[in-house]
């Protein structure tokens, strides 16, 4: 139990220092002033000092750090005491640290060349991150941490096991769209369809699992 311990600590401190290795290698390279926001078109909208870049990945880093030890001890913390598998909860809580440095080397590397082409990299890194999610979400246990907590699941297992075997198919199938088709748009278009998909992945599973609890009320 130990060395697997170990082994976890040392797996999530390479992935999150990676992207940190990565800055440090080039930033002797990168001028004095640097692209620090993008549009959704992938336009410079804003500029600052390249030392910002050294504030954005340390708080990146430490966000990932914060989300995986949530994730992976959410059997403790949570008030509702369901034992999630913890395979299930370390896939997880992996899944999100390589998507958080994933983007992080975005960043980077978009700060490095002037360009952000997120149909090419972001919204693909994104749509297989909902892929992935989606995969587990039918495993999930009614939680206050993980997956969809509204009102009426939280309150109905049933509710939560339907609204949930439906975000799974939803979120795998709108992740691999989003994933797929991006890239074979342009910048402006490749991002408005992901957000439709996004926000169809979304709202609908709200919507199911609030007319499940209309009809249990009835």
């Amino acid at each position: 139990m130990k060395s697997t311990s170990v082994r976890e600590i040392f797996v999530v401190a390479i992935l999150i220092m990676l992207p940190i290795i990565y800055l440090s290698s080039i930033y002797h390279s990168l001028p004095a002033v640097i692209p620090t926001h993008f549009n959704y078109k992938g336009e410079v909208d804003g500029r600052g000092e390249k030392a910002t870049l050294w504030v954005v990945s340390i708080f990146m880093s430490c966000v990932s750090l914060f989300t995986y030890l949530i994730v992976k001890n959410a059997n403790k913390i949570d008030p509702k005491k369901n034992t999630q598998s913890p395979e299930l909860l370390q896939k997880i809580a992996y899944m999100i640290v390589i998507f958080l440095s994933a983007i992080l080397f975005v960043i980077i590397q978009s700060a490095t060349t002037g360009t952000m082409k997120s149909n090419q990299v972001l919204m693909p890194l994104i749509g297989l991150l909902f892929a992935g999610l989606g995969n587990f979400m039918h495993s999930i246990k009614p939680n206050y941490f993980i997956g969809m907590r509204l009102p009426w699941t939280l309150e109905d297992p049933e509710n939560w096991r339907k609204t949930h075997q439906l975000s799974s198919k939803l979120w795998m199938i709108g992740g691999i769209l989003i994933a797929a088709c991006s890239p074979l748009m342009s910048i402006e278009k490749g991002f408005i369809f992901s957000m439709i998909v996004l926000l169809v992945m979304v709202v609908y599973p709200i919507i199911f699992s609030y007319q499940l609890f209309k009809k249990s009320t009835i």
